[in-house]
């Protein structure tokens, strides 16, 4: 009776060797996503401020502002969708109560206006949060103006992104200003995990890989 053989070093170490290959190629997918997801939410953050910015050159009134809702629909074409106008005071009244649900006024116009003149894609008679777009952590892109010290957020109008994970957050961060969550342009509020959580008081620092912001940047 011959007796049963087993691996040989040089077996198993091939084995190992490949067992690494495929560990190393897993692994750097994950990153080669990862590293997608945030160019997707710089790129979401840069085109709504070239929207906001495009829009006032090219009309002289902030987007969601302007008004009255005969002068929008008279510039004919897609305008003739618009259902929604500003006071045209010169003010967004975009609360942060309504970042992520675009219940008021003048955050449903914001996103109508941009849409009609072409600057950002998507439905202009789709009401509420699935007026929004979605950002690359499976949540949602939204605008406020702060006007009432919310310290997640810096003063003026922001472009939030919610659900963004910690680790994409501090990369963020670091990329676009200087990487703390309660200071400069771009500032972060702890959110909770699947949820679209409004800005609020600003997150400790530094970002936490275990936790989910949600991220805002001044336009």
């Amino acid at each position: 009776m011959q007796n049963a053989k087993g691996f040989t070093l040089v077996e198993l170490a091939i084995v190992l060797i490949i067992i690494g290959i495929l560990l190393g190629a897993i692994l750097k997918g994950q990153e080669l996503v990862d590293n997608a997801k945030i160019k997707r939410a710089v790129s979401d953050m840069n085109s709504i401020f070239v929207a906001y910015n495009g829009y006032i050159d090219r009309y002289q009134r902030k987007p969601g502002d302007d008004g009255p809702l005969a002068t929008l629909t008279a510039r004919g074409g897609a305008w003739a969708s618009v259902t929604a106008a500003g006071n045209s005071d010169g003010n967004l009244g975009a609360l942060v109560a309504n970042t992520f649900t675009n219940g008021a006024v003048e955050t449903t116009s914001f996103w109508q206006h941009v849409k009609a003149a072409g600057f950002v894609p998507g439905s202009i008679t789709a009401a509420g949060a699935a007026a929004l777009p979605n950002n690359g952590f499976n949540g949602l892109v939204g605008v406020f103006n702060n006007t009432t010290a919310v310290t997640g957020a810096a003063s003026g109008i922001n472009v939030c992104l919610s659900q963004v994970p910690g680790k994409a957050a501090a990369a963020l961060d670091k990329q676009l200003d200087d990487g703390d969550p309660t200071a400069g342009s771009v500032r972060a509020t702890l959110g909770t995990a699947g949820t679209n959580t409004v800005p609020g008081a600003a997150a400790a620092a530094p970002y936490s890989e275990a936790s989910e912001y949600t991220l805002c940047r001044a336009l």
